[in-house]
C-alpha cells in the first residue's frame, strides 16, 4: 500500500496524540524513507542513518503531545532528524575542509559561477563512478554547510522551509547553499579536468 495514501498527515498527529499508535505507524510509514535518506547523507553511512533514524522517531513519539502543528508535520521531523545528526557529527567531531582556497583549475583561475542544483540533484550522477565522487564530496562539506545543501537540493525543500527547520534566516541558508555549491563544483570541475578526485 501506498503510505503516501490517507488521511492527511495532521488528522493522523491529531489521532496520534490521542493515543493511536497505528495512527503514528502511518507517519512513520510515511516519512521514514525521506528521513532515513537525510540521515545517510549526513552521515554518510547506512548503520548510523539506520540509528539515528530511530532515534529520531523515538523522539518524535515522546515530543509529539507537545507538537502544536504550528509548521508541517514533515517540517517538524526533518528539524529533529537535522538535530540528530548535528549532534552525532559533532561528537564525531569529523575533519572539515576549508571553504575559502582559491578555485584554480590547470593554472588557471575560472569564473566561480554556480549552477542551479536543485531543477534536478540527480542529473548529473551519470554514472556510478561520478556518483560516488558527489557523494564523497558532500561528505566532506562542513556539517552546517551539508544539511543546507542535502535539504535544499537534494530533497528539494524551500529555502524558506529549509530556514524554518534550521532556524536561520533565508539569507544564511541562502549563504550557506551557495558556499557548499561553490566547494561541490570546484572539486567536481576539477574531477572533470584532471579526471580524478583532488587530494
Amino acid at each position: 500500500m501506498d503510505p503516501t495514501n490517507g488521511p492527511e498527515d495532521s488528522v493522523l498527529v491529531e489521532r496520534a496524540q490521542a493515543g493511536d499508535k497505528e495512527a503514528f505507524g502511518q507517519l512513520v510509514e510515511r516519512h521514514e524513507s525521506k528521513v532515513y535518506g537525510l540521515c545517510l547523507k549526513m552521515l554518510g553511512n547506512a548503520e548510523d542513518a539506520e540509528d539515528c533514524l530511530q532515534e529520531v522517531f523515538m523522539k518524535a513519539y515522546e515530543a509529539l503531545p507537545r507538537f502544536r502543528q504550528e509548521a508541517k508535520f514533515s517540517t517538524w521531523i526533518y528539524r529533529i532528524a537535522t538535530n540528530a545528526c548535528l549532534m552525532r557529527l559533532r561528537k564525531k567531531k569529523l575533519q572539515t575542509v576549508p571553504l575559502d582556497r582559491p578555485m584554480n583549475v590547470a593554472g588557471e583561475s575560472l569564473p566561480r559561477e554556480v549552477p542551479d542544483w536543485s531543477t534536478d540533484p540527480s542529473s548529473d550522477l551519470m554514472n556510478e563512478e561520478l556518483s560516488g565522487v558527489l557523494t564523497q564530496h558532500i561528505n566532506e562539506l562542513r556539517p552546517d554547510n551539508r544539511i543546507v545543501f542535502v535539504l535544499r537540493d537534494i530533497h528539494g525543500l524551500s529555502t524558506e522551509d529549509t530556514a524554518g527547520i534550521l532556524g536561520l534566516s533565508v539569507p544564511a541558508v541562502k549563504s550557506r547553499l551557495h558556499r557548499a555549491r561553490l566547494y561541490l563544483r570546484e572539486r567536481l570541475e576539477d574531477y572533470f579536468a584532471r579526471g580524478t578526485s583532488p587530494a
